[in-house]
């Protein structure tokens, strides 16, 4: 079995994986970045980006491309589209496996592996994904052009991604479960002044209802628990995500929403092993943090492996 050996080796190619890959070639340390998805995340999923200092606006899509070509440029490998197969993490030499045939080692890793969104846990849910319900309105809005859908959340990423459905479908009713939304002032402005948005709130779905495909939705208020049904050409949930965590469960002190825990450095409970972006416990999740997560930990990497 070949054994490739790097300087870092960085888990995740979101915007914290890929910022983190950035500064650890461009610092000359032979850097490889695996990713057991497609390049960019969560990040890629943003159909519009207008906060992002320095970029008046982009697709999250395109920003990741830009940080792909910079880490390559700068001398990262990337291997996208891989599965972790096996890890070794509490050794001076990381060991990290992929699709059971080719093995990398590393003196320094840094976990950023994001998430991915969390499901409703409606009845029905698992039976219609692909077929009326979606996580990414970059991925499969202009599937629903000229057609009713629902949003479901009250967070920036449901009211911010509701209004860029608007420029395909014909209408929209975002249904949230309590009576105020967890976004930002501008988001919700955004969200209330567009003609093609309503609000179902204080409510939530219990049950998606169709044959082939998703035609309805069973909807309980949430304070006097009547149902109502909604007919609806599909919808799209945006109600959180869930850490990408699984192959550290047992390696890596994790909090109990199964987030990585870390210190103002970005170190984990092992030494040599450092987390960044989405995938670490934090309150705030933008690109912006994960960007500067990943640099802070490729900066105490690079220190850690000098010392």
């Amino acid at each position: 079995m070949n054994v490739k050996h790097y300087d870092a080796i960085v888990l995740g190619a979101g915007a914290a994986g890929l910022t983190a890959g950035i500064y650890l070639a461009r610092a000359n340390l032979k850097t490889l970045i695996i990713n057991e998805g497609s390049i960019g995340g969560q990040m890629v999923l943003t159909h519009a980006v207008a906060n992002y200092p320095g970029v008046l606006e982009a697709s999250g899509r395109d920003i990741s491309l830009i940080m792909k070509k910079q880490a390559k440029e700068f001398g990262c490998d990337i291997e996208s589209n891989v599965e972790i197969t096996k890890l070794d993490l509490n050794s001076n030499k990381k060991m990290i496996e992929i699709d059971d045939d080719e093995v990398f080692t590393s003196d320094v890793v840094i976990l950023a592996t994001g998430g991915k969104p969390r499901k409703l846990g409606a009845k029905n849910e698992d039976k219609f994904k692909g077929f009326g319900i979606s996580y990414c309105a970059t991925c499969d809005g202009d599937f629903y052009t000229d057609k009713d859908v629902i949003v479901v959340g009250g967070g920036n990423s449901a009211l911010e991604e509701a209004v860029s459905l608007t420029k395909w479908v014909r209408s929209i009713t975002i249904v949230h479960q309590f009576d105020n939304f967890q976004a930002t002032d501008h988001a919700i402005e955004q969200a209330k002044k567009n003609d093609k948005i309503s609000f179902i709130l204080e409510s939530e779905i219990t049950e998606y209802l169709g044959e082939q495909q998703v035609e309805g939705v069973k909807i309980q208020n949430q304070k006097t628990g009547e149902f109502s049904e909604l007919k609806t050409d599909g919808v799209f949930v945006y109600v959180g995500y869930i850490p990408n965590t699984d192959n550290f469960k047992d390696i890596i002190d994790l909090s109990e929403r199964q987030e990585i825990l870390t210190d103002a450095n970005m170190q984990t409970n092992i030494k040599g092993v450092f987390s960044a972006g989405d995938v670490r416990i934090k309150k705030i999740r933008q690109i912006t943090t994960a960007v500067s997560d990943g640099t802070i930990a490729a900066l105490n990497a690079i220190e850690y492996l000098q010392n």
